[in-house]
């Protein structure tokens, strides 16, 4: 868990990304008057609601000081199974179980690397997402797979609870279980040591390698998840379903305050970053910039997420280093020189 000056530095991001997200807000209702409708709100997480769900499970993953660039292929390869599955005549039901379950194995797949051939996550993920890519385009190729049952359409593309959708209830009850899971549990709490320091955590005793490989079976099933309520939102799978989410993602997740270095950040930072990231999408969109523009605009996000928390703490650290080397140093004996404590000696008064 963050000590208490981490916290404070933390809030602080916190306060900033709050004060962003106003200023998107203010510009968005003077651009658009259609801002503050209830459709645009509710699209507003619709549109993206697969991303901001898959955000929640990278935050404890580069937390524990790794990463997982492949959960848009798993994604992509989950959908394309499901489709592959429904129109080979599977019901529906089972085709849904084969894609959760294809989602996990594909976690533990890159989590067996890393936790215990102690590979990269970094290069082991991107293989992985070259490799689920891949096998998406071989199970549909050039097709496009449609026509699922009105039930399984249904979650992605009705209103289920009012103006909110399935997806949307789902982010708001997962963001909470994520909040008390990483703040307030002992697998949190291991989640934030291990990010730290990898080998003290063994030495002191944590499931260093189970903690990972659970992180990365948790994110393939999530990512699996995620890809079908993709193909329920959109009624049709294809083979770069999902393509080039992770940008998003992992911008959200840095924005928010994570180091992608591990150990550092707050769950609430993330929830700030994805509000961001989202309105900055849809006052991007109401103003009709192009998905090029808005892609850039993120990738600009992504640079300043890594290199602004690096260059504060930098400055910092060198006012910090300023300020020692102007203080009194100690004499032996454990007195301050008197020059530190006088600066001009007093004459003695004269007496009549």
């Amino acid at each position: 868990m963050p000590r208490l000056r981490d916290w404070r530095e933390l809030l602080r991001w916190e306060t900033l990304l709050a004060v962003i997200l106003l200023l998107v807000i203010a510009v968005n209702i003077q651009m658009s008057p259609h801002f503050l409708g209830t459709r645009n709100l509710v699209n507003l997480f619709q549109l993206s609601i697969e991303k901001i769900i898959v955000a929640l499970i990278m935050t404890f993953i580069i937390i524990n000081g790794e990463i997982d660039l492949s959960v848009a292929s798993v994604m992509g390869l989950s959908a394309c199974l499901f489709a592959w599955l429904y129109e080979q005549g599977t019901p529906a039901e089972v085709a849904i179980l084969a894609a959760l379950a294809a989602g996990m194995l594909c976690g533990a797949f890159m989590g067996f690397w890393i936790a215990y051939a102690n590979l990269p996550s970094l290069a082991v993920t991107l293989a992985g997402l070259i490799l689920y890519r891949g096998m998406a385009r071989i199970l549909l190729e050039d097709r496009s797979v449609g026509q699922f049952p009105h039930w399984f359409t249904r979650l992605g593309q009705t209103d289920q609870f009012g103006p909110l959708s399935f997806g949307i209830v789902l982010f708001v009850v997962l963001f909470v279980v994520a909040l008390i899971a990483l703040h307030f549990s002992a697998f949190g709490r291991h989640v934030y040591v291990i990010g730290n320091n990898r080998s003290a955590a063994r030495y002191a005793g944590l499931k260093v390698r189970r903690t990972k490989m659970a992180l990365f079976v948790l994110s393939g099933l999530i990512a699996g998840l995620c890809g079908l309520l993709l193909a329920a939102r959109l009624g049709t799978v294809r083979a770069n379903a999902a393509e080039e989410f992770e940008l998003d993602i992992i911008t959200m997740v840095l924005l928010g305050g994570v180091s992608i270095f591990g150990g550092t950040g707050t769950m609430i930072g993330v929830g700030l970053s994805i509000l961001v990231v989202l309105n900055l999408r849809n006052g991007m969109s109401l103003a009709h910039y192009s998905g090029n523009i808005q892609t850039s605009v993120v990738g600009a996000l992504l640079i300043a997420s890594v290199l602004l928390p690096n260059l504060l703490r930098d400055a910092r650290q060198m006012w910090l280093r300023r300020g020692a080397r102007r203080r009194p140093r100690p004499v032996a004996g454990g007195q301050e020189e008197e020059e530190s404590r006088q600066t001009v000696d007093p004459k003695p008064i004269a007496r009549s």
